[in-house]
């Protein structure tokens, strides 16, 4: 295959990660409009992307060994077609009931797609430019919040909130088309990017705990972070957007500097993406009555989340002790359940200790994330010790 075939190739899955999370989140942005259009409340809307991560927590794992032995060409492009047509389908939703089947649909593909796209993207290239291809898949996603939801959003309000997912649904087929053109059919298990290149259970299992705990440790202080900023920093409302755009620049930053490091040095990517983390969170708490560090903390903090979900696709290839994909499958869950712990945990405390006790919780879970990677190589049960240039 062709070096510029497995660019377009990889663009593909990239575009494709951007789609799935702007349409996994864009009810956010349309809230109102949508609850008017159906005749139902903003929180049944908001229960649309409730709903969604949950599909993704409980048929991940149990979808993707069901779908073991299809080719992952065929597979992506299976549930591309799914993502397209179902995403469709919302646009023309009659009521909520049909819309919420369609969202259905759409989460049940993308627990599967998170699962195969790291191993069918590193597949692409040889080893010394996996982490590069993978920040790319992961820069995809890091944009969809960034430019996906807001452009979707914008497009909403002028148009009516059904254009954006007919939009979305169209840019679904470009993606289908591409990957069937130039993904190459390699049977599964086949290729050096199906397995760890070094398999290690005790420290996949240490890299599922950290992902779930890092994870809940962010979105613990970001989901609150619109009433930290208002009623901690004393920001104008009106200046939340930019600020959260910010987050959004210092993430995709965080990206590309995971892609450019983590191939050489994978552990200590991973264990310095949580220091990173864990040292914003505490500023935010300490600090984050002054404007100015509020929104350096919570740059940082976007900053170190986005490069830890990059670095860790990597971390995958290196110590999965079977497939990638189940491995895959099994940090993609970890990540979706730290999304709603964290959630639920912020809720708690924004409601019995105030907005800034969800980054004191966020700084403290990050924290126990560090110690988890930090031990992680004690728990190695592979009788060969990894090299430093394999991720310590």
């Amino acid at each position: 295959m062709s070096r510029t075939r497995a660019w377009v190739a990889l663009a593909a899955l990239s575009l494709g990660a951007f789609l799935y999370v702007t349409v996994e989140t864009l009810p956010i942005g349309l809230l109102a409009a949508m609850a008017a259009d159906l005749g139902v409340s903003e929180s049944s809307i908001g229960l649309l992307v409730t709903a969604y991560a949950l599909v993704v927590v409980v048929v991940t794992v149990p979808l993707t060994r069901l779908t073991a032995a299809w080719p992952r060409r065929r597979l992506l492009a299976v549930l591309l077609a799914v993502f397209a047509v179902a995403t469709a389908l919302s646009a023309l939703a009659a009521n909520y009931p049909s819309l919420l089947a369609t969202r259905v649909a759409v989460a049940v593909s993308q627990s599967v797609f998170w699962a195969v796209v790291t191993p069918a993207a590193a597949g692409l290239f040889p080893r010394h430019l996996r982490g590069r291809a993978l920040s790319m898949v992961y820069a995809g996603s890091s944009t969809a919040p960034l430019v996906g939801v807001p452009l979707g959003t914008w497009l909403g309000q002028q148009a009516g909130w059904r254009l954006p997912f007919l939009a979305l649904g169209g840019l679904g087929v470009i993606v289908l088309v591409v990957v069937l053109t130039l993904l190459p059919e390699t049977p599964r298990g086949t290729g050096d990017a199906d397995h760890g290149l070094f398999p290690d259970a005790g420290r996949y299992r240490m890299l599922v705990v950290a992902s779930a705990v890092t994870v809940a440790g962010a979105f613990v202080a970001f989901t609150y972070i619109d009433p930290f900023l208002t009623r901690v920093s004393g920001f104008d409302p009106s200046a939340l957007g930019p600020v959260l755009l910010l987050r959004g620049v210092a993430g995709l930053l965080g990206v590309v500097v995971a892609g450019l490091v983590v191939t050489r040095w994978g552990w200590p990517s991973w264990l310095a993406a949580t220091v990173v983390q864990t040292l914003a969170l505490a500023a935010l708490f300490t600090f984050g009555a002054n404007r100015w560090a509020a929104v350096a903390a919570t740059a940082l903090a976007g900053f170190a989340l986005s490069g830890a979900a990059s670095v860790l696709g990597t971390r995958v290839l290196e110590v999965a002790p079977g497939t990638t994909d189940m491995a895959s499958a099994g940090t993609s869950t970890a990540f979706n359940v730290g999304i709603t712990a964290g959630a639920l945990l912020g809720s708690a405390l924004l409601t019995t200790s105030g907005p800034r006790a969800p980054a004191l919780a966020g700084a403290a879970l990050s924290a126990l994330a560090f110690l988890v990677v930090l031990a992680e190589p004690r728990f190695a049960t592979a009788r060969r010790r990894q090299p430093v240039t394999a991720g310590g």
